[in-house]
């Protein structure tokens, strides 16, 4: 197989990229060789106070590998995926191998398109319901990446999941460490390349709502708004658990993102009880029996909010010596 055209593989990193990550600190980078991708965890990137076993960083490094696997099988390219194949080398998140050529489905073209407009809306929602063919749709493509949606409306665990939201957020307003770690990358100028930026920050609630955005993400130079009282939340669960599956849960979390983009809902993260230990416990036992839950979203319609930036690839990329690859 001859070498891929190089805007190829430019386009499928500069999709990888966009993929979400807690605060967006892009805990991410990328070896290229020949016909092959590695997606490495950035060790430097992940948040030591609030993920120190790095879960939400191979979520978002997960979630990095399916926007480049996509992005490539929409351009008309097989792929073999290796999730966490070396043991020998625990930060090499996935090997990404080009296998020839395939026919793009419209499928990997619609999600393909709906990368570069997906976005984490921490705005307030509007009171409709997401209707029952887009929820099908959303359940449907964590399906098909090895992970399951459990929407709390209908299970009977809202409450207890939204008040362990409420009970993660007071803990960490209580922590100096955790404050300043979310002060460090939260609050940016428009510009920043990495981080969030204020103009992407929510306004404050007028009052309280069932379950409470971070306090880190307002916007304080905007008006206090009332957001919906009960949206819809989603949890992402795997049967396994550990690293490898907490890769393949960022798949199918970036998966059911794009899908919510191409059917025009807006989503965004509850991430607060998955980075306090206390928190975390009662939340794998709310969902014992069913696996092991990964992320909480919380899924709407929305206004469209502005993307946040992204680093420049050529900063992230390194190119390996190999058979007609120039060293860089």
């Amino acid at each position: 197989m001859s070498r891929p055209l190089p805007t190829v593989f430019d386009q499928a990193l500069a999709s990888a990229v966009r993929a979400p990550s807690p605060h967006n600190t892009q805990p991410w980078r990328f070896v290229v060789e020949h016909e092959v991708i590695e997606v490495w965890l950035d060790r430097d990137r992940v948040l030591g106070i609030a993920d120190p076993h790095g879960r939400e960083a191979r979520l978002a490094c997960g979630a990095a590998a399916f926007n480049l696997v996509l992005c490539l099988r929409a351009n008309g390219l097989a792929v073999v995926v290796r999730m966490l194949p070396d043991p020998a080398e625990p930060d090499l998140v996935a090997v990404i191998r080009l296998d020839g050529n395939q026919k793009a489905t419209a499928a990997e073209r619609k999600l393909a398109e709906a990368v570069f407009r997906r976005h984490t809306n921490r705005r307030p929602l509007l009171d409709k319901e997401v209707p029952s063919t887009a929820r099908a749709a959303l359940k449907s493509a964590a399906l098909q990446e090895g992970g399951q949606i459990e929407y709390l409306n209908v299970s009977g665990r809202y409450t207890p999941v939204a008040s362990l939201v409420r009970q993660a957020e007071a803990l960490q307003a209580d922590d100096p460490d955790f404050r300043a770690e979310a002060a460090f990358w939260t609050h940016r100028e428009p510009g920043s390349l990495d981080g969030v930026p204020r103009t992407a920050s929510g306004p404050p609630p007028y009052r309280p709502g069932v379950v409470t955005l971070r306090a880190s993400h307002e916007n304080e130079n905007l008006p206090p708004r009332q957001y919906e009282q009960e949206p819809l939340l989603g949890v992402l669960l795997t049967r396994d658990r550990g690293p490898h599956a907490e890769v393949r849960a960022g798949m199918a979390m970036q998966r059911v993102l794009l899908t919510a983009t191409a059917e025009g809902l807006a989503t965004s993260f509850l991430s607060q009880p998955f980075e306090t230990p206390r928190t975390r416990e009662s939340l794998d036992h709310i969902f014992a029996g069913l696996g092991q839950p990964h992320t909480l979203l919380r899924i709407g319609y929305g206004s469209p909010t502005r993307l946040t930036a992204r680093r420049p690839v050529e900063d992230i990329l390194t190119h390996r010596t190999g058979p007609d690859v120039p060293a860089s």
